[in-house]
């Protein structure tokens, strides 16, 4: 293996700022989903320009893949580029190995447990939920710390063993009701999580999609990796072009073939390998941009100071944060605007609502406030 693949270079650790850029363009696309802006965007009559949006910005229902569905497998992703540079930044404070892994062990169970709090109570009982991105990144992030000191052939070999193995387990996993691979409801997604969750007919999302997307995290260790190395940028460059066009190659290849099917709610491995070929060039192209030709060097911050409280945020939201933050706006559009329509009100409300939960970040921001696990 390439030492300048693994040999970090000292003067660049802690100073991405594409990493940052990038996992807070993630998180603030997602605040913009919690105030229901997207789904008014197709309620626009005359505008198939808008419908297309709106459709982009939901998921698929099933086989096929929109921009929306690449949302999880970003954020994933960089959670994972991130952990070479946490890392680094630990030794150099001076923390020892085994702190640095009990802290990443607390880490994983914390996430464990607020995603599964966010969804584990239905009406009379509790549900043990695993379909949360925090629940699925809390396994996908420690596997992928466990891993992320061994070589690069070997954790890319890992990832692949374990996409092949899923779509084995689909194919061929004999569960009596279950044994259509690629049909909703009627695969082994659906049958392990009606063994978790205790009922029927659960989610259409499935639980044991945290095993696949472990290649999106463990993929984000290796390019945190690469960018941490002594490796001139323009080689840099041409590895992350070269593997994102890979993995859209071989995605797009097996959905094509009608080898394996791109089905983002069961994370088929042809949706991990065309999902974590778009995650490769998205980073390459905001590394290229930001650090590389400083294009976009300040604009970026407003994404990043989304970043700085990315976890915080996520949980505000997801609790009914953004419906209180647009309970206070409601009124006053409604006042000012209802001349234009509802859909105009309920637009600017969402609208409102957003950048009101930026603000939210950029006051932590401003006041050195950054509240992490």
């Amino acid at each position: 293996m390439d030492k300048n693949l693994t040999n970090p270079d000292p003067s660049i650790i802690g100073r991405i700022a594409s990493v940052d850029f990038f996992r807070g363009l993630t998180m603030f696309l997602l605040i913009g989903e919690s105030t229901h802006l997207y789904s008014h965007f197709n309620k626009i009559e005359g505008s198939s320009v808008m419908h297309f949006i709106a459709t982009q910005l939901d998921h698929h229902e099933w086989h096929g893949l929109y921009f929306w569905d690449l949302i999880q497998p970003f954020f994933m992703f960089i959670v994972g580029v991130a952990i070479p540079f946490a890392v680094a930044n630990r030794i150099k404070k001076g923390d020892s190995g085994q702190t640095i892994l009990h802290h990443a062990i607390k880490r994983s169970l914390l996430l464990l447990f607020l995603g599964w709090a966010l969804y584990c109570i239905e009406p009379g009982e509790i549900v043990f939920r695993f379909q949360n991105v925090l629940a699925q990144l809390s396994v996908t992030y420690m596997v992928a710390f466990l891993i992320f000191k061994r070589s690069f052939t070997f954790q890319l070999i890992f990832t692949l063993v374990v996409l092949l193995l899923t779509d084995l387990a689909y194919r061929f996993f004999p569960v009596e009701g279950f044994n259509h691979s690629w049909v909703a409801f009627e695969n082994l997604g659906a049958w392990t999580n009606n063994k978790i969750e205790g009922v029927d007919k659960t989610s259409i999302w499935a639980s044991i999609n945290a095993i696949p997307t472990i290649a999106h995290t463990v993929w984000g260790v290796l390019f945190g990796q690469l960018l941490m190395s002594t490796r001139p940028v323009k080689k840099k460059i041409q590895i992350m072009l070269m593997a994102g066009l890979a993995g859209l190659l071989i995605g797009y290849s097996l959905d094509f073939l009608n080898i394996t099917p791109i089905i983002k709610k069961i994370s088929t491995s042809s949706f991990v390998f065309a999902s974590g070929g778009w995650a490769i060039l998205a980073l390459c192209f905001s590394y290229w941009l930001i650090d590389v030709k400083k294009l976009f060097a300040s604009g970026s911050k407003f994404f990043i100071i989304v970043g700085m409280n990315c976890i915080f945020i996520y949980l505000f939201f997801h609790i009914g944060g953004a419906n209180l933050v647009s309970s206070i706006f409601v009124p006053f559009t409604k006042l000012f605007f209802s001349w234009a329509g509802d859909i105009s009100v309920k637009i600017v409300s969402s609208l409102a609502t957003w950048l009101s939960l930026w603000y939210m970040c950029y006051w932590l921001y401003k006041n050195r406030i950054f509240i992490k696990i």
